[in-house]
């Protein structure tokens, strides 16, 4: 790694499926494509990476791809973690909606025609590429995470210039930018690192992550706060520590198991194997024949130029 940060670069790593989603739900199908198939997650996707770009202009840009959802060493862990999410009856299929699904190969066809690098990891979620990008070019670049899953908070970091845009409140537009004064207004925590302590002791019920039985987000900040982290919880739970009591104590230790594993369920991966690719704005259109396909076939010209506008390819 370069021991000095590269000048007026910033590299942007969208979690895509986050932002699909959130354009399938908050844009109206008002406009769909000749044949009647809906258009709405591709225009929203395609205008959301537009705002972004003329927002934070990224020198660098990838849409991180779900491979795999539900990863086997995740479930192998925990069992519920997004059981919640599987179509009845399935073991590995996500439920989403039949107008978002047939949407989502038009999106990454986008995206590939654009020359906007699109990287996934066979038995790894977006978050996995997003950390093994972020691992990679951390003290190289700053980098910004766009998402609205606050499970990416974990990658925040002040000193080397790792900020997430979160979107789940205010939107792509106006996405509110987390650093570590953000984590502590918040949450009460300091860090990223305490960040992800802080949420596996407290639970997740969108992700199905137990957490431990009475031990919520303040009382888990606090915790930290006192110990340094959650092994140094722990260690002064193993060592008997008096201040740690009654119900309190009891729940921790008849957590133990769940504390054992969560960390390799809620951490996200720094290791993922990804397609060597150089990251930096595409100078020209990957494949204008198959943008141009898209726009004939599905009537969204208005997205497209206005992405095109925004990496300035003409």
């Amino acid at each position: 790694m370069s021991a000095q940060m590269s000048p007026g670069q910033r590299l942007l790593l969208l979690d895509t499926a986050s932002l699909y989603f959130r354009a399938f739900f908050g844009v109206k199908d008002t406009s769909p494509a000749p044949d009647g198939t809906p258009t709405n997650a591709v225009r929203g996707l395609l205008d959301m990476t537009a705002t972004l770009l003329n927002r934070f202009e990224p020198t660098h840009l990838v849409a991180c791809w779900d491979d795999d959802w539900r990863p086997a060493f995740r479930t192998a862990a925990i069992p519920s973690y997004k059981a919640h999410r599987l179509v009845e009856g399935s073991a590995d299929q996500e439920e989403v909606p039949d107008d978002l699904q047939v949407q989502v190969p038009v999106i990454r066809a986008a995206l590939e025609a654009f020359g906007i690098p699109v990287l996934g990891s066979p038995g790894f979620e977006a978050d996995d590429v997003i950390g093994t990008l972020v691992h990679r070019h951390t003290g190289v670049m700053p980098v910004t995470v766009v998402t609205g899953d606050r499970d990416l908070f974990q990658l925040v970091d002040d000193e080397h210039q790792i900020t997430v845009a979160y979107t789940a409140r205010a939107g792509v537009r106006d996405a509110e930018v987390i650093d570590q004064a953000g984590l502590q207004e918040r949450y009460a925590v300091a860090s990223g690192a305490a960040y992800a302590d802080m949420s596996i002791m407290r639970g997740d019920t969108s992700d199905g992550l137990p957490g431990v039985v009475g031990i919520g987000e303040k009382t888990a900040a606090a915790l930290i706060a006192s110990y340094g982290s959650l092994a140094g919880v722990r260690q002064a739970l193993a060592d008997g520590d008096p201040a740690i009591k009654g119900a309190r104590r009891r729940n921790l230790e008849a957590a133990s198991d769940y504390l054992d594993v969560a960390p390799g369920v809620v951490l996200v991966a720094r290791d993922a194997a990804l397609e060597d690719r150089p990251l930096s704005l595409p100078r020209e259109l990957a494949d204008p024949g198959t943008l141009q396909q898209i726009v004939e076939t599905y009537g969204i010209s208005g997205p497209i130029t206005r992405l095109m506008q925004a990496l300035k390819l003409h």
